[in-house]
């Protein structure tokens, strides 16, 4: 073997020395990564804007993988928890969805139904009435004659919310005719026998039905006289 030919083996041994220790460092810097970024997970982004109350289905979600330490606690990882569950809030298209952000659907007991109503958007929703809240049904009715009084009247207290619908466009002839809202949204309430009449009555024969919400785990007591109101109440204190 002359001189050159050593210098070309000598070479060759140098690069392939030189190809492993490029190799051993690739693989130092993706396990380092590995280390790092830890195990992946499954995750569910949304695919398109849900509104707030909509139930949910498998179909408005997509699943993406990511590093599970980069996930929040709170992170939906199993499809199967949106069954029966509506969206709390409005879902944003790309968004994670979160356990917060979904709530179960109030569902009927033993012995109640369903009813809905129109409850004008402006005075009786506010952006703040949910599935599973409750609320006192107030109505408010115009003397009949000149022996009666004008009088508001809790129709139904502590009255459970099961949806709350769109926002509804009234008729144009009808609002103009009555100056009545222009605007309403449906709102179902889970109801014994006694009260869903009540709230049928109070829809079609008071001026006004109004929704006050109940705070959380603190239902209204009615006491003796607090179930209706007139202005003669405060003349006479």
């Amino acid at each position: 073997m002359n001189s050159r030919q050593r210098r070309g083996v000598i070479l060759l041994l140098l690069s392939v020395l030189c190809a492993f220790g490029a190799f051993a460092g690739v693989l130092s810097v993706i396990s380092d990564v590995n280390s790092k970024v830890g195990p992946e997970v499954g995750a569910y982004r949304v695919k398109a804007d849900i509104a707030p109350y909509t139930p949910l289905t498998p179909g408005q979600f997509e699943k993406v993988t990511m590093p599970k330490r980069w996930l929040s606690q709170s992170a939906v990882t199993d499809l199967d928890v949106i069954s029966g569950k509506i969206a709390v809030t409005q879902l944003r298209r790309g968004s994670l969805l979160q356990d917060d952000m979904i709530v179960k659907r109030p569902s009927l007991e033993s012995g109640q139904q369903e009813i809905a109503i129109m409850i004008d958007a402006a005075t009786g929703v506010a952006g703040k009435i949910r599935p599973g809240k409750l609320v006192n049904i107030f109505a408010t009715f115009a003397a009949r004659n000149d022996s009666e009084v004008d009088q508001s009247r809790i129709i139904v207290a502590n009255a459970k919310v099961l949806d709350v619908g769109e926002l509804t466009a009234l008729d144009p002839k009808k609002s103009d005719r009555d100056s009545g809202p222009t605007e309403a949204v449906p709102i179902t309430f889970a109801l014994n026998t006694t009260d869903a009449q009540r709230v049928a009555y109070a829809e079609s024969f008071a001026e006004h039905v109004r929704l006050a919400l109940v705070p959380d785990g603190s239902p209204t007591t009615l006491r003796p006289g607090d179930g209706s109101y007139d202005l003669s109440e405060d003349r006479t204190k």
